[in-house]
């Protein structure tokens, strides 16, 4: 009767067992199986994001270009040792690795504290370029600040009147300086005739303006004076441009004071609107440049050469266009030739997409369009010259280079096209003799 019991017992506690691993492998089946479609939707998506986002911003590119020069040279140094160089610190020296280390493995610029909550507060993440070509005078990585300018009221002065592009009423504008070469005038027409305009120069902020200039101190001073805000800057760059015998249009369009319920935020829609109603009238413009000035202090701003002070500049690209590589290229080769001839002025190449600012930028109307910011808030006017004119000079080389890439494919494909007629007419003659 004990040994009946007994077996009952086992029998019962044995099927319960069964029962229990049967509902546990069932879980774990279920685990796995849902474990595997999450990586497969995964997978799937970071396929579908790839193709689908051709901007290197979210890319290890990005990391990279973050890297300067000097770290690679360390790095080969180490195996190298003629490579390294003695008078400048390493590198790899665990005052510069910490802080790069620590912002791969948080996010976290421990150089700069807002980036602490850029992911949390909504808004603070749209000021965060991604670096793409370092500029020897920005080692640390900093990012360009771009703000809205303080108001300033408009000066009193006569203003005619003026149709605004992209507007059906007419609004009174400021009169560019018509003696400015390549300046544009009320109609849009260029103010010399001495060559064909290639270069559009334009402000989609053109109230940013510099302290020194106004004679007063502000965080971010504005003001609707071509002659102490970026249009300034913009006139430098088209005067020496011109002298380098380069078509130039210096538009001087003032949005601020001439479109009604004007809207910072709205700025480079009027812009575009402006490029585009140049482009129309110009055929021959495919250089645009929206140049501005970035919103940093002096000494994040400017650079020394030989005992001489320079304002420093940033290019920025914007992603979301269909023409961000080749923009980036043309950006990539100002900043190689600045780095080469003046090493400390380039702050670097920076790409924005559309989640990190504008993201376009008007950069889709052309392929060799770029936003440039010369200088900041501080910037004194010999600094601004200056590097206005070496800018420009860059700018020419590698306009001049594009000239002649582009003549010389053109006689290629005449001489081509001309091989192919005379292979073709000796052709027609050995038939001809033949029958």
């Amino acid at each position: 009767m004990n040994n009946r019991k007994f077996r009952i017992w086992n029998i019962a506690r044995l099927k319960r067992k069964v029962m229990e691993g049967l509902s546990m492998g069932r879980t774990l089946v279920l685990l796995m199986l849902g474990s595997l479609l999450f990586f497969l939707l995964l997978g799937l998506g970071g396929m579908a994001e790839k193709g689908l986002n051709t901007s290197p911003v979210s890319s290890m590119k990005g990391l990279a270009a973050s890297l300067s020069s000097r770290f690679f040279i360390d790095l080969i140094g180490m195996e190298m040792p003629h490579m390294a160089l003695e008078k400048e610190s390493s590198t790899l020296s665990a005052e510069k690795i910490t802080p790069f280390v620590f912002e791969l493995l948080t996010s976290v610029n421990p150089r700069d504290p807002k980036s602490l909550l850029a992911g949390e507060v909504p808004g603070m993440k749209t000021n965060q370029p991604v670096p793409l070509r370092i500029g020897s005078g920005n080692e640390q990585g900093e990012a360009p600040a771009d703000y809205r300018p303080d108001h300033s009221p408009t000066e009193p002065e006569e203003k005619p009147e003026a149709t605004v592009p992209g507007k059906t009423e007419k609004v009174p504008v400021k009169p560019p300086s018509e003696s400015s070469p390549g300046s544009t005038n009320k109609n849009g027409k260029t103010g010399t005739d001495s060559a064909k305009k290639n270069v559009f120069i334009y402000h989609s902020h053109p109230q940013e303006a510099f302290n020194p200039l106004l004679e007063k101190q502000s965080s971010n001073p504005g003001s609707s004076s071509p002659n102490k805000n970026i249009m300034l800057v913009g006139n430098m760059v088209a005067k020496r441009l011109e002298a380098k015998g380069i078509g130039t249009v210096h538009d001087k369009s003032d949005y601020q004071s001439s479109v009604p319920d004007y809207n910072w935020n709205y700025s480079y829609k009027y812009s575009r609107q402006t490029v585009k109603s140049a482009l129309s009238q110009n055929e021959e413009l495919s250089y645009l440049i929206d140049i501005h000035r970035d919103s940093q202090r002096h000494s994040k701003t400017t650079t020394t050469i030989n005992g001489v002070n320079y304002a420093q500049v940033y290019f920025i690209i914007g992603h979301a266009n269909k023409n961000w590589r080749e923009n980036e290229e043309f950006a990539s080769k100002i900043n190689q030739l600045l780095e080469k001839s003046y090493p400390g002025v380039s702050r670097g190449v920076w790409g924005k997409s559309a989640d990190q600012g504008n993201g376009e930028y008007n950069q889709s109307l052309s392929p060799n369009s770029i936003l440039i910011e010369i200088g900041g808030i501080d910037s004194t006017k010999e600094e601004l010259q200056r590097t206005a004119e070496l800018l420009a000079d860059m700018i020419a080389e590698v306009y001049w280079q594009d000239q002649k890439a582009q003549k010389a494919s053109v006689m290629n494909k005449k001489d081509g096209t001309k091989a192919t007629t005379e292979n073709e007419t000796v052709t027609v003659q050995k038939n001809s003799k033949q029958s």
